[in-house]
């Protein structure tokens, strides 16, 4: 699949690796994220609620044996790329990336509301092409959400314009999005398919997107599942494609 596309990516929410059986438990993540989860030839991993929710929110998962797994490389290896020393992202949110892709510049992005959630907004180059990807987790909460894109996107408004790709668990259960993904508000069309992610048992919400802006276009999108999946999170996994610009 990800020999088709310019970027390929897999976001998924492991839920602080308690599974619905209420057991905590990094090691069965971490084994369903390399049995199920993982697809051979994708360019990136982006997870959601990967450090503990409360201050100084420490990481859940062993970073080396997801690069071991994946080939990927773990983009927040300085300090200032995340959260708090102990934390392996910001705010729950990692990004890990195939190592021909280079981060020029990562920005760590603080959203407002009273749960505490962010962005991580990387600007990459992997070859001729430079382009943006965003990973984030938005509030359950329509109105917060409506600030959090808007924040984000007066971010992006003021870095140098690049195609855009955001990904992650946006909370958003609209196929169409709604007033939170209106051009109107975020000054540019973030598009894409909106496939059901949750529940996990029988999936009718699309919470879980990859969207990109123009000239970049999502061209599919797909929901993983699996035995481990159903048990190990509350949302399933979602393999993109996207064509970038020339």
């Amino acid at each position: 699949m990800a020999q088709q596309a310019n970027f390929s990516c897999i976001s998924w929410n492991i839920h602080r690796c308690r599974g619905n059986d209420g057991r905590f438990d990094p090691a069965r993540t971490l084994q369903v994220l390399v049995d199920e989860v993982w697809q051979d030839g994708v360019d990136a991993l982006i997870l959601q609620e990967a450090d503990e929710e409360c201050p100084p929110h420490a990481g859940l998962l062993d970073i080396a044996s997801v690069e071991a797994a994946t080939g990927l490389r773990y983009a927040h290896g300085a300090v200032e790329q995340r959260w708090a020393p102990r934390s392996h992202g910001f705010l729950g949110v990692i990004m890990f990336l195939r190592p021909d892709i280079a981060v020029r510049r990562m920005s760590l992005v603080d959203l407002p509301g009273h749960c505490h959630r962010g962005a991580v907004v990387a600007d990459l180059t992997r070859g001729p092409k430079q382009f943006r990807l965003i990973g984030t987790h938005l509030s359950l909460w329509q109105g917060l959400r409506l600030a959090q894109l808007r924040t984000i996107s007066q971010h992006v408004f003021r870095q140098a314009p690049l195609p855009a790709i955001l990904v992650g668990d946006l909370n958003e259960w609209r196929p169409w999005g709604g007033l939170a993904l209106s051009p109107r508000l975020l000054g540019n069309a973030f598009k894409g398919p909106a496939k059901p992610t949750f529940p996990i048992s029988r999936p009718v919400l699309p919470l879980d997107r990859v969207l990109a802006t123009d000239p970049a276009k999502v061209k599919t999108t797909c929901v993983l599942d699996g035995p481990g999946i159903r048990i190990t999170s509350d949302h399933r996994p979602l393999l993109a494609e996207v064509a970038l610009p020339g």
